[in-house]
């Protein structure tokens, strides 16, 4: 093919910049948000992109879109609402680890469509970590297949991973370069790979489902499972074991008029630690609280020892949390470890002399001395320096009594105030979110910030926790590189590639085969640079490879924005990177688990995309 275009300055510049961004991103000396910031003032300084242009990346669609779904992931997550999908999962799947395997990814993958998939992945990880101690599973066997859910899902629509999100952006501004005659790309709707990505979702779960024992098998030994977080470390440890249950105290039973230490004291208890009275509910109730007819108590322990504590004094026992579901929500409470330090006020002092159930919302279930472990009489016990207090209380109420500085808490746990009660303002808010954007007459930026004004103006959170929730890093990588993306249309740099690959090519290809090879190259710089770069890079010159070979430019487009994402071995995936310490995944795993997926990804996508758009 003989074409009249020649290499100009200022496509030997921009392509210039393209080669420094890659191998930046490759060697990562400098953190690939700083790369992109450097090569936005390069443009700007060369004047490859107008001033008045260069940072309207940051007011990009795409850009405040990755906010909005930043915001509205961290308002879910404020209310539990993945925790209580846990507890759902749990009783689904009836102790089957192929079922618990099968719906979780299945769940994780729907999720991630609407919310960017490292907010996603960060939503599933407290999940996964509770499905691992409530099973006794590894977390590595949980974590990489929800990730791979997760990353497929994404696919679902347009909002679900960056390249997808900054695809629109890509065509619109692609259009000023297009050559006469040809029409104008029009931005694709909110659902508009949905085909495509079921089908991508549903490779990744029947790859699991059908070869996920084979392969998990070994990721990763039993110690991946964080021990602080589980219930099953602190059974291990302490003897401290099975779930929570509602006893409602009947008229007949002895404990009416008893206070919850004495009720705590009789043969058999299990540990109370919650008490209803009339209207009031409250954690950590003080020994001194009395138990009247009709007073629930929050009990836990092993099933069979509650239903005999029951029986023996006339409670009524629930295993539905109708009362204290909210108290007991693990985004809001939970057990810790604490070590009181040398200069603690608590040093020489009893349990009972402390009083932390009155004054600070806290209950004592074991001491921790010496490796020996103290559970019988925890209220004469005299606090010594070194002791690891075992504690169950509100998060909120553990972070204001540590920050007195007399016990150091030991345990990740959340720092922030959860807000379970806001949970059916929360799912309201984001539904509507979701009806917004599908309607074609709002931009999908405007539907997802329209839900973040909704969960401020509702309370799920706060305008602090909203700004706190955002990944600038990742706002300025993306708003920084777009108008590299721009250039490397605008200069013509893109058209010069594309013709100049077409010249090497043997005659007559079929676009089919261009399509895979771009595919092929984005996939291989994903994993290099990220899906970001890689997608940024590769739009316009799939663009202009589609309209050299008669080709649909915009399945072109679709095909690199849905292979930046087909990167499930290495950390350059943010979704990966988030899962390789807690899942203690190495390279060779990576890589053992996630090829054949790859290859089944590039597959599945391009007859998809090709049966979409013939």
């Amino acid at each position: 093919m003989d074409t009249a275009l020649a290499l100009t300055p200022d496509m030997k510049l921009v392509l210039g910049l393209v080669a420094f961004t890659m191998a930046m991103f490759l060697f990562e000396r400098i953190r690939a948000d700083v790369v992109a910031l450097v090569v936005l003032m390069l443009l700007g300084l060369t004047r490859l992109v107008a001033p008045e242009n260069l940072f309207n990346g940051f007011s990009s669609n795409a850009v405040i879109s990755v906010m909005a779904t930043m915001i509205l992931g961290a308002g879910l997550d404020r209310t539990g609402a993945l925790n209580r999908l846990a507890g759902w999962l749990l009783r689904r799947a009836h102790g089957m680890e192929h079922r618990l395997l099968l719906l979780t990814t299945s769940i994780s993958g729907l999720n991630s469509p609407l919310m960017q998939s490292p907010a996603v992945m960060a939503l599933y990880m407290p999940v996964a970590s509770r499905l691992s101690s409530r099973t006794g599973l590894p977390l590595s066997r949980f974590l990489l297949p929800i990730a791979c859910a997760i990353i497929m899902g994404s696919s679902l629509t347009m909002v679900g991973s960056s390249p997808l999100l900054m695809l629109n952006d890509l065509l619109v501004s692609a259009n000023g370069n297009l050559p006469s005659g040809v029409a104008t790309l029009q931005p694709l709707k909110m659902f508009a790979p949905l085909p495509i990505g079921l089908a991508l979702l549903a490779t990744c779960i029947a790859y699991f489902h059908f070869f996920g024992d084979r392969l998990l098998e070994g990721a990763s030994d039993e110690s991946s499972v964080t021990p602080a977080r589980t219930q099953s470390y602190f059974a291990k440890t302490y003897g401290i074991e099975g779930d929570v249950y509602e006893l409602t105290v009947s008229a007949d039973s002895p404990l009416v008029g008893m206070s919850i230490g004495e009720a705590e004291a009789l043969y058999g208890a299990p540990l109370l630690l919650a008490l209803k009275t009339g209207n009031e509910s409250r954690l950590a109730p003080s020994a001194e609280a009395r138990i009247w007819v009709g007073s629930v108590l929050g009990a836990m322990g092993p099933k069979q020892q509650v239903a005999d504590f029951a029986q023996n004094n006339f409670l009524r026992l629930s295993t539905r949390l109708r009362e204290f579901g909210d108290l007991f929500n693990p985004s809001r409470a939970g057990i810790s470890e604490a070590v009181v330090p040398p200069t603690s006020r608590f040093i020489g002092k009893t349990a009972a002399e402390l009083q932390l159930r009155r004054q600070q919302g806290i209950s004592l279930l074991a001491v921790n001395r010496e490796k020996n472990v103290i559970s019988e009489n925890i209220r004469k016990l005299t606090v010594r320096a070194g002791d690891m207090l075992v504690l169950h209380s509100v998060w909120t109420d553990l972070a204001q009594a540590a920050a007195s500085k007399d016990f150091v808490v030991v345990t990740d746990y959340p720092k922030g105030e959860q807000r379970p009660h806001k949970f059916k303002i929360a799912m309201t808010i984001f539904a509507v979110t979701v009806l917004l954007a599908l309607s074609s007459r709002i931009p999908v930026s405007i539907a997802l910030m329209t839900g973040v004004v909704g969960m401020l103006l509702s309370g799920v959170l706060t305008i602090d926790e909203a700004y706190a929730s955002i990944s600038w890093r990742t706002v300025f990588l993306m708003a920084a590189l777009i108008p590299l993306g721009w250039a490397v249309d605008s200069t013509g740099a893109a058209a010069w590639v594309a013709t100049t690959t077409l010249d090497l090519l043997p005659q007559g290809m079929p676009p089919w085969v261009l399509e895979a090879a771009v595919a092929v190259l984005t996939s291989l710089f994903a994993t290099m640079i990220g899906n970001v770069g890689s997608t940024i890079v590769m739009v316009p010159l799939a663009i202009n490879l589609a309209l050299a070979v008669g080709g649909n430019p915009t399945a072109f487009a679709l095909v690199v924005a849905l292979s930046g994402s087909n990167n499930v071995m290495t950390v350059s995936n943010p979704v990966i990177s988030m899962i390789t310490g807690p899942g203690d995944y190495n390279a060779r795993n990576l890589w053992r688990i996630g090829s054949p997926l790859v290859i089944a990804y590039l597959v599945v996508m391009l007859v998809a995309v090709n049966l979409m758009f013939r």
